[in-house]
């Protein structure tokens, strides 16, 4: 099991609800930015401390598709809580990737019933305007026992998302890629152009729109 020090010792402190939150989908170049919250308390480590299953979380980059599935349903089982935020991609276009994330992070906060005393949060930086107290941690998807479990519940949520993506736009090969930018993906933008999923801001899907510019202007 990943370390629980940062978890221990927040409990030790005198917190009683704790919420980490990670997020999936900053990089891509389609679809929405996913953020997860879990929750737990002292009871919760006391509980599952020798559970062999949550003994596999890790970063959710590290794991199977299949491994990240599993994990998916034991997390939503066994913690307190879990939440979830979404922005799409236009929102993501209209205030930029970085606070379109914060925005995903407090909603996340939003769709849990309890509110947390404190937050580990995944990154270098805390999340804006936000008045609980809160602790950036860099890497912490890989060092954190509780921000792994969040970066498997937004990456799961986020991939079932781009799979319904898919479904539409099926020539990009969405189910293969998720919107990153890999030689299929660019392969496919440069011979279908972008499909309303794509994030207008991201290069090298804006200068598509630059030359369609440019061209109504020239003519």
């Amino acid at each position: 099991m990943l370390n629980l020090t940062e978890e221990q010792n927040l409990f030790k402190e005198g917190c009683c609800l704790m919420g980490a939150l990670d997020e999936a989908g900053r990089g891509p170049l389609v679809g929405p930015v996913v953020a997860a919250c879990v929750v737990i308390n002292p009871d919760f480590i006391l509980k599952n401390i020798n559970n062999k299953d949550l003994a596999g979380i890790k970063d959710s980059k590290k794991l199977s598709s299949k491994k990240r599935e599993f994990l998916f349903e034991i997390i939503k089982k066994e913690f307190v809580e879990v939440g979830v935020g979404i922005c799409n991609h236009e929102t993501i276009d209209r205030v930029n990737i970085l606070e379109a994330t914060f925005l995903a992070m407090k909603k996340a906060l939003g769709d849990l019933k309890q509110k947390p005393d404190f937050l580990l949060v995944d990154g270098k930086l805390p999340i804006s305007n936000l008045s609980l107290k809160q602790k950036p941690i860099i890497n912490g998807d890989n060092l954190v026992f509780s921000i792994a479990a969040a970066s498997i519940i937004a990456k799961v949520t986020r991939d079932r998302l781009m799979d319904n993506i898919h479904q539409a736009y099926p020539q990009y090969g969405f189910d293969k890629h998720k919107g990153y930018g890999t030689k299929l993906h660019m392969d496919c933008l440069k011979k279908y152009g972008p499909c309303p999923f794509h994030r207008k801001s991201f290069s090298p899907v804006s200068d598509y729109y630059l030359k369609g510019k440019k061209q109504l202007a020239q003519n």
